[in-house]
């Protein structure tokens, strides 16, 4: 019983493997290279921890 569970969890996660890996493809189905991710914006902060404009004065990019 327990190999049968075992067997049927680990071919469900081969099927799902394809799904997750499949190269970007365009609307005519040609494949492509798949776009960037999009960035996160930048924040800064100023001298007394706030957050500011990352074009002011004393701001600092935040990790």
């Amino acid at each position: 019983m327990l190999k049968s569970v075992l067997l049927a969890f680990s071919l469900a996660s081969l099927a799902a493997v394809p799904a997750n890996a499949a190269p970007c493809q365009d609307a005519k189905g040609k494949f492509i290279k798949c776009p960037a991710a999009p960035t996160k914006p930048v924040k800064c902060k100023d001298a007394k921890g706030k957050f500011a404009k990352c074009g002011t004065p004393g701001a600092t990019p935040v990790k």
